[in-house]
Formats: structure tokens, sequence, C-alpha cells
């Protein structure tokens, strides 16, 4: 397969997005207007459909392999209530080998097939201390740190078929959906909004990334979705906001090694001196 490759160009671009819509929508009675992406340990998810169908993304034109442990890399779609819904099971990181413009192929699948509302789902590392394992956090805001280095998936030639050269980012995750998810979640999850950071992976954060990054505003940390989402927001903009409409929530919190002492303040010998003797430099 090609890498890098603009928005618009190459064998991840709308041709082929619309390629694997197009073979999808042959697949199934009903095309999704809902999709959820499901983050590790999320999958059973698609037990909840009923009328499901499975097909494993190697079977899509142009999708990528999963190749993380725990992602099934399936698609099933269904009926969850009354809604038609697809859950994907398992998304594709950067740090897997994956293109910026590769990874947002089946976001932009789902839009082109209809989904008018994607629920963006992951577990992610606490860097507060009232957010413990287990808690739930709604993303009202996030920190791509992987974009701001030039990774985004909307980086090169910008085919307006997906969506502006210039999408704006405020209030990217749908507010309504938001207080919708804070209303109906469970008071044992202690659900919150926050803002979460997205970093590049695999390794985890050290000590002192996880002070700079709590220090910035965020709440929780991870490898995924940035991407994902920068990708479905250019399509929801080439369609006046119709759709899709997204919400992202983190309902597996954890804490992942290192993170426990910078959750901490840190130690008077690391606190930051703003006028630093010149023998400290």
């Amino acid at each position: 397969m090609r890498g890098g490759g603009g928005a618009g160009l190459g064998e991840f671009g709308f041709e082929a997005c619309s390629e694997a819509a197009r073979w999808l929508r042959a697949q199934f009675r009903e095309p999704p207007r809902v999709a959820l992406v499901c983050g590790s340990g999320l999958g059973a998810l698609a037990e909840e459909l009923t009328e499901a169908k499975a097909i494993d993304y190697r079977d899509i034109p142009h999708f990528p392999r999963s190749t993380v442990q725990g992602h099934a890399g399936r698609l099933v779609v269904g009926r969850l209530g009354s809604a038609p819904c697809a859950v994907l099971q398992g998304r594709f990181h950067l740090y897997e080998g994956h293109a910026p413009s590769q990874v947002v192929i089946p976001i932009r699948t789902m839009a082109l097939l209809g989904v008018h509302t994607l629920v963006l789902t992951n577990a992610a590392g606490s860097l507060r201390p009232e957010l413990s394992p287990g808690h739930l956090l709604v993303i009202r805001d996030h920190i791509d740190l992987a974009g701001l280095a030039g990774r985004s998936p909307l980086v090169g030639p910008n085919d307006d078929r997906f969506g502006p050269r210039f999408p704006p980012m405020v209030d990217a995750y749908d507010p309504a959906l938001r207080r919708l998810a804070l209303a109906l979640a469970p008071k044992e999850l202690r659900a919150r909004s926050g803002v979460y950071v997205g970093v590049g992976g695999p390794s985890y954060e050290t000590p002192a990334e996880c002070r700079y990054l709590r220090r910035v505003g965020a709440h929780a940390v991870g490898e995924r979705g940035r991407g994902a989402k920068k990708g479905g927001e250019s399509q929801s903009e080439k369609r006046s906001r119709t759709g899709p409409k997204m919400l992202r929530i983190t309902p597996n919190v954890v804490l992942k090694p290192g993170l426990i002492p910078a959750l901490n303040p840190a130690p008077k010998e690391l606190q930051i001196n703003p006028n630093p003797a010149p023998n400290q430099l």
C-alpha cells in the first residue's frame, strides 16, 4: 500500500472511501445511521445489536488491518433499539505504521454511508487525582499533539468532497450529545466533562510528560482518535453540519505505569523556577 497521500489523493482518498461505502451498502439491508467506534475492551458492545451481521475489516475494500491486541477488527451492523447502528470493533493508530489519511478511512466511509451520529470511545490514562479507574470522561475538547506536529489526516492537497480546507474545531464534540451522555450516565461511573490529549505512542508517557500535559489543561491521555475526529469533522462541515454529529467518551479510565507519581505535586526540586540563577541553567 502507498502511504502518506493527501486527503483526497491515492489509495486512501475519496474514491477509496466511496468504493468501500458502495461495497458495504450492498452487504446490508439497511445502512447504519449511528456508528460507535469501540476502543480496547469495549468490543462487546456489538453483542447488544439485534439482527446483526459482522464483516472483517480485511474483507472491506481499502480498510486497513487492525494489529492491536484486543481489537477484533470487525464491523458489526444491526439494530440498537430502533436505530440502525454500526459498531466498529477496533480502530487504527499511527504507531501501527498507518498513514494519517489511512487511519480515517473507516470514519469517512461511515459518513458516506449516511451515518449522522458518531460515538468515539477509548480507554485512557488519568492525569487528575479525581479521575480514578472505571470513571467515565465525556470529552468536551482535545489537544492533538500529532496534528500540531503536522501528522493530521487533513495535511496534503484538499479534496472539497471531504470538506473545506480549514474546518473549524469549535464545539467539535456535539454539545447536546455531551449533555445527554452526562445526564444518562449511571452515578457510580462519576461521569464528568474534560479535555483529552492525544499522543503518538506506543510508549507510555513519562512522569515529566504527564505533569506537562496536566499543566496545559488535559484530564486524560491516550494514543487514539484525534485523526478520526478530524476526518469526521471535515466531512461534517461539508454536509453543512447535518452530520455526523460526534460524541467522544472515555469509559475506561486507567492508571498507566508511571502516571501515579505524575498525579502528585512536583517535589520542590522539580518545580519550575521562572527566574533561575545562572548556575541553575
